[in-house]
């Protein structure tokens, strides 16, 4: 079988300590999958590597088959890999609008295509038309997480990484960033979701890794996980 993404054997390392080892997972074309785990498992540093935002020290990642082990981030993001990195990071001085023409910077000598996924963003999330012209850093928190998940799909992406989309944000704001994510995944856009709230993560995920102290502890099917006692006792709030 071919894989969107493969993770072989990774290792990552912050200077001379290892954060994440022997670490394998993989997803597949239109598939989502999630790793989740407590704080400090190596959640966020295996989706950093994953998008070029670190390299590991050991090991592979191929996407398309295509060794990306080292190659940097803009060039992951040509080959139609985006992150949304956890903590909403606008560009607070631009307005809404100004964030979206900047996730479409490649596009930006075909103006109508541009224009064409503007208007697409806008459909998905109509509060950000009503703020079209708002400065980014006057949103609410549910508002520029809204922004940023649209601002990384204008550049069309295979694989969106997204890390923590629910942290901070109020419970009916979390329903629809998670109804969104499901929309995305069935416009054919596979989706790597690492994500603490473990019951929105598994029930929107096909398939799950759940990661302890930097390795991964277990894998399979979500559906299943969310009703293994284990990972109720210890990531669903279970007794």
């Amino acid at each position: 079988m071919s894989f969107l993404l493969e993770a072989i054997d990774l290792e990552i390392a912050y200077g001379d300590v290892a954060a994440c080892t022997g670490i394998n997972f993989t997803v597949k074309k239109n598939e989502i999958v999630t790793l989740i785990g407590s704080n400090g498992a190596g959640k966020s540093t295996t989706m950093r590597a994953i998008a070029g935002a670190m390299y590991p020290r050991k090991g592979k990642i191929l996407f398309e088959g295509v060794d990306i082990t080292n190659m940097p981030s803009f060039e992951r993001n040509q080959l139609g890999i985006a992150l949304v990195p956890e903590g909403r990071h606008v560009f607070p001085f631009l307005t809404v609008h100004e964030n979206l023409e900047m996730g479409g910077y490649c596009h930006r000598n075909n103006r109508p295509k541009m224009n064409t996924l503007i208007e697409k963003m806008y459909s998905m999330f109509p509060r950000l038309k009503e703020r079209s012209k708002q400065n980014a850093g006057t949103l609410s928190g549910g508002e520029q997480q809204m922004l940023v998940i649209c601002r990384a799909l204008m550049s069309e992406p295979k694989l969106l990484c997204l890390d923590e989309p629910s942290l901070g944000l109020a419970p009916i704001i979390v329903q629809d960033i998670f109804r969104t994510i499901r929309e995305i995944n069935a416009a054919n856009t596979s989706v790597l979701l690492v994500e603490q709230n473990a019951h929105y993560a598994l029930s929107t995920a096909a398939r799950a890794y759940v990661l302890q102290t930097g390795k991964i502890l277990t894998s399979g099917n979500s559906s299943e996980l969310i009703n293994d006692p284990k990972i109720k006792e210890a990531y669903l709030g279970s007794n």
